[in-house]
C-alpha cells in the first residue's frame, strides 16, 4: 500500500497538461509500508519498465509461431461451427476477449466458464466443435477435468498455455507456446507478461483465420452496426455532409467582404468557390480569412479567387466515413472540413464534427 507524505491540492478545473506539470514540479514523495521512500521518477521508471517487459515478452513469443499456429487457424477456418473459449481467473478475462474478437473478425465464438462447463453448460457444444483453452501453469483443475468430456464432444483442442511440459500441454491438440521469462512485476508474481502474451496470441490467431477467409471491410462493417467503428465503416459522406442553402457559396471574383458574411450565415468554417455548373474552382476556411486579414490593411480590393486554395483535398459522397477521416487526418497537415464532389460538380461540405456526431443512422 502506498501513502501521501505530502500532498498539493490541485485546480478543479486545472488541465491534464497543467496537472502533469504541477506534479513534476512538486516536491511529492511516496512512502511503502516498509518505509521506503518514492520520488515520482521511480514512479515512472516502473511504468515504463513494466511495458517494455511485456513488449519484450511478446516479441519473444512472436518468434516462436510455427507449424503447430498454422495448424489452429486451419482447424479453425475449416470449422464451419463455431469456437468455444474457455479459462479461469486472468486467463478466463483473456478468453471472454479473444471470444469478441473472434466474433468481430468473422468467426462465430462464445466464451464457456470452465466451472459452469462441468455443471451443464457443455450443452452449448454442437458435435465437432473446437475448443481454445488458456491457461498460464497448465494445471489449472478445472480445465483438466473438462478434457475428457471436450473429447467425448469430438472438439479437437488448441491450447494457449504457458507451459509447454503441463498435464494439459500433454492432453490437446494444437499448442501455441504463450510462456514468459517472467511477469513485469519485481516480484514475477502478478499475471503481466504473460496475459499480454496470451493475448497477442489471441489476436494473432483471431487476425490469421480473418484474413484465411478474407473477411472484406464490409464483412467487418455488418459486425458492428453500432459505435463509433461501426458507424464510420457503414455510413456514407451523403447522409452527414451539408449542401444547399446550408453551405456558403461564393464565385473568384466575390469580395473578401461577402464571403465573410455568407460564412457568417452558413458557420462550417468554409465555403466553397464554385463556377460554371457548380464546378469546385477552390475552397476558403477560417483560417484562409485570418491570414488575409493579418497581411492585408486594406482588405476591400482582396477576392475571393486570392483567398482560395485552388486545389483542396476533396471526398465523393459515396465514400464511407472512415475514408473521409482518412483524407483529413491521415497527412502532415491535419483538415477539418472536406469539399464533397462528384464528378466535376461541388455537392457541399463535411466536417471532422460530423463524422463524429452520435446520432444513428
Amino acid at each position: 500500500m502506498i501513502k501521501y507524505l505530502k500532498k498539493r491540492s490541485l485546480p478543479v478545473a486545472a488541465q491534464p497538461r497543467a496537472c502533469a506539470d504541477e506534479l513534476i514540479k512538486s516536491p511529492w514523495k511516496y512512502t511503502s509500508e516498509s518505509g521506503s521512500r518514492l520520488m515520482i521518477s521511480d514512479l515512472l521508471s516502473t511504468g515504463r519498465s513494466s511495458m517494455e517487459a511485456e513488449a519484450q515478452a511478446i516479441t519473444c513469443a512472436s518468434s516462436r509461431l510455427d507449424d503447430q499456429f498454422l495448424c489452429a487457424v486451419r482447424l479453425i477456418q475449416e470449422h464451419h461451427g463455431k469456437v468455444v473459449v474457455t479459462g479461469l481467473g486472468k486467463s478466463g478475462f483473456v478468453a471472454q476477449k479473444l471470444a469478441a474478437t473472434l466474433c468481430s473478425t468473422g468467426t462465430p465464438a462464445v466464451f464457456l466458464h470452465p466451472v459452469d462447463a462441468l455443471h451443464g453448460d457443455v450443452g452449448v457444444y454442437t458435435d465437432g466443435d473446437p475448443t481454445i483453452l488458456l491457461s498460464k501453469s497448465g494445471t489449472t483443475l478445472e480445465l483438466l477435468r473438462l478434457i475428457p468430456v471436450l473429447k467425448e464432444l469430438n472438439s479437437r483442442l488448441i491450447g494457449i498455455l504457458g507451459n509447454r511440459s503441463s498435464p494439459l500441454a500433454r492432453d490437446i491438440d494444437i499448442l501455441l507456446d504463450a510462456s514468459v521469462r517472467a511477469e513485469a512485476d519485481p516480484w514475477n508474481l502478478a499475471p503481466t507478461a504473460s496475459t499480454a502474451v496470451a493475448t497477442a496470441l489471441g489476436d494473432a490467431l483471431a487476425l490469421a483465420v480473418m484474413q484465411a477467409r478474407k473477411l472484406s471491410p464490409g464483412d467487418f462493417a455488418q459486425r458492428h452496426p453500432a459505435g463509433q467503428l461501426g458507424r464510420n465503416m457503414r455510413v456514407t459522406v451523403r447522409q452527414v455532409m451539408h449542401g444547399g442553402d446550408q453551405v456558403a457559396w461564393t464565385d473568384a471574383a466575390s469580395s473578401m467582404k461577402s464571403v465573410i458574411i455568407a460564412m457568417n450565415r452558413c458557420p462550417l468554417g468554409a465555403a466553397c468557390v464554385t463556377g460554371e455548373g457548380g464546378r469546385l474552382e477552390g475552397l476558403i476556411t477560417d483560417g484562409d480569412l485570418r491570414r488575409a486579414l493579418e497581411m492585408n490593411d486594406d482588405i476591400r480590393a482582396v477576392r475571393a479567387g486570392d483567398l482560395m486554395t485552388t486545389r483542396p483535398v476533396t471526398v465523393n459522397p459515396d465514400a464511407t466515413l472512415r475514408e473521409a477521416l482518412q483524407l483529413m487526418e491521415d497527412r502532415p497537415s491535419q483538415i477539418s472540413v472536406l469539399p464533397v464532389v462528384e464528378g466535376d460538380q461541388c455537392l457541399g461540405l463535411v466536417r471532422l464534427h460530423d463524422l463524429y456526431q452520435t446520432e444513428l443512422l
